[in-house]
């Protein structure tokens, strides 16, 4: 439902919605009534149909068919680096690895709500900005831009010539994440869960920060660990201001 209200928000037309018949078509009126006004087909249909077309997942009611969420070109990352707009440094979020389609979502949901630029991802071993990415992040996959590399180590080089600081997250990092600076020009690199960041990437970083454990578990999710970080962030912008 919030994807699909998203969606609709930014001015974008669904070819089609599918609604499910009964006391959830009633409720989603306001939703199906913006759609229809768009030129979106819509068709009422029972829930085993979305259910099944959802493979089981809570759809909670609603299902809209649109093109397909492409990235955000390299060079326009550059450009807009380049000119940056606006007052604040920017804030990036670069994943690297992060291939489960779950955590890309929440994470793209956490960088929106921590007013993140960007989102930087490689071309390879990197979650498709499929169906699932775009529901788990609720609406924040149409609105935090995502910029796919090409290669991950040179454009974190080219961040760094750009005046951006490089800040990446391993357990084995001597600096706490309170200790970090994340006033200025930032980005943060968040590797794949387990592995982490891979060798490169973590060369490439101009710093390396952990996030403090007190428990017997020694990791967190990517998704939890972005969030706390990015937070962090936002506390530190929001007391310098």
């Amino acid at each position: 439902m919030h994807a699909v209200r998203a969606l609709l928000e930014r001015g974008e037309s669904p070819r089609e919605l599918w609604v499910q018949e009964g006391d959830a078509e009633r409720r989603l009126t306001e939703l199906v009534d913006v759609a229809r006004g768009r030129g979106a087909r819509l068709k009422s249909v029972a829930r085993e149909e979305l259910d099944a077309l959802s493979h089981g997942a809570s759809h909670q009611g609603i299902v809209a068919f649109c093109p397909p969420l492409t990235p955000e070109s390299e060079e326009s990352l550059w450009h807009k680096l380049k000119a940056w707009p606006l007052d604040t440094p920017p804030l990036l979020l670069i994943l690297d690895g992060v291939t489960d389609v779950h955590n890309v979502g929440a994470c793209l949901r956490s960088a929106d709500a921590a007013g993140v630029h960007g989102v930087i991802v490689p071309k390879d071993r990197a979650a498709p900005l499929n169906a699932t990415v775009r529901k788990v992040a609720c609406g924040a996959a149409e609105s935090v831009p995502v910029y796919q590399v090409t290669n991950l180590v040179r454009a974190m080089d080219k961040l760094k010539a750009l005046g951006v600081w490089i800040t990446g997250t391993a357990g084995e990092a001597e600096v706490s994440l309170y200790q970090a600076d994340f006033s200025g020009p930032t980005a943060l690199v968040m590797g794949a869960e387990g592995k982490g960041m891979r060798r490169l990437t973590r060369e490439a970083c101009d710093t390396l920060i952990k996030l403090p454990m007190a428990g017997q578990v020694s990791s967190l999710n990517v998704s939890v660990a972005t969030g706390i970080c990015l937070f962090e962030a936002v506390r530190q912008r929001v007391s310098s201001a």
